[in-house]
């Protein structure tokens, strides 16, 4: 509770600091202008960072002068628990979150990350653009989260510092798992000790062994430059890893509807912009962390990993709208 504490608090102060450090800028731009504070878990190389370029670049097209980006990457404020409290509190207008980190607020969200579920992209994107999607809108608004559009993180992968690439393999490993209860059920489902850790913390976790390895998207994987500490990548691209646009509720009723309107088109061509940048980047990323010293390999015995993780399916449905809503969206796309 103390760390919780002390991270709201920093929270806060960086808010503050980054906005005072903003305002000569703003008088010299435009006196009217509203400061618009992002939060980026990445760099500024990253498609995580980069769509906020691109959202602010469509907005400032359509509504000159009329708003004030500040985007700060790197995780400086905080991880995405810190941020999506942030965002509830309103000291942060703007980020993108996982669906899994969001499920803290909405449950429902852990339908997009049962495991095996979405064939490939296109299925995750038919998707989050029907009905299972405006339905997580929705209450996530009623959380104080309003969803400009959904992204697609790309595929989550296992990742260790040795080759665990049959299930049985990771029978008694520590892994660090995102903080929901669903990714922790599945690599339970294995006989994994799963971990909850932000992801600001996993570098130093995998380094001195209080992990022994854990699951992320290729990108994501270079772009915290873990190859350096989990050098095996094992193909078992068992969720995909949806996100969300988010807003602050509060910055949002401040804006006019025309506003509304002009920031709801840019989440839309942003989350566009985000996918594609994804695709290339995920390439670029398996070719930096090669040249770390990472090794990618196939997951072996795949009806074996299946079958472990669909005990997830029975065990979440009634959280997400029973079995039918799982296997609903299955058949979709």
């Amino acid at each position: 509770m103390l760390r919780l504490n002390r991270r709201a608090f920093n929270l806060r102060l960086l808010a503050t600091g980054v906005a005072a450090i903003a305002t000569p800028v703003l008088m010299g731009r435009a006196s009217a202008a509203r400061p618009v504070l992002i939060a980026s878990l990445l760099g500024e190389n990253k498609p995580e960072t980069k769509i906020w370029f691109k959202i602010r670049d469509l907005v400032e097209a359509k509504l000159p002068g009329r708003f004030s980006f500040n985007i700060v990457p790197n995780a400086a404020l905080g991880g995405e628990k810190d941020v999506n409290e942030g965002l509830r509190l309103g000291a942060i207008q703007g980020s993108l979150s996982t669906l899994s980190a969001l499920s803290a607020w909405a449950p429902e969200s852990q339908l997009f990350d049962m495991p095996f579920l979405f064939r490939d992209a296109a299925h995750v994107r038919a998707t989050v653009t029907s009905k299972p999607g405006d339905v997580l809108k929705a209450k996530l608004e009623g959380e104080g989260f309003i969803v400009g559009d959904y992204v697609n993180y790309g595929a989550r992968h296992l990742l260790a510092k040795e080759s665990l690439t049959r299930p049985g393999d990771v029978a008694g490993k520590r892994l660090r798992v995102i903080q929901s209860p669903l990714h922790a059920t599945l690599w339970e489902s294995f006989g994994a000790v799963p971990v909850g850790l932000p992801i600001t913390e996993t570098y130093n976790a995998l380094a001195t062994g209080v992990v022994d390895g854990m699951d992320l998207t290729k990108s994501a994987y270079a772009g915290f430059k873990l190859y350096e500490v989990v050098p095996d990548v094992i193909e078992t691209g068992h969720i995909w890893a949806s996100g969300a646009i988010v807003f602050a509720k509060p910055f949002w009723n401040g804006l006019s509807a025309e506003e509304q309107q002009v920031f709801r088109d840019a989440a839309t061509e942003g989350a566009q912009h985000f996918n594609a940048l994804i695709v290339a980047d995920e390439v670029a990323s398996v070719e930096t962390a090669k040249a770390g010293g990472a090794s990618i390999h196939a997951a072996v015995d795949r009806d074996q990993w299946i079958a472990g993780a669909r005990k997830v399916w029975a065990a979440y449905a009634g959280k997400v709208g029973g079995m039918e809503a799982i296997e609903s969206v299955q058949a979709m796309g």
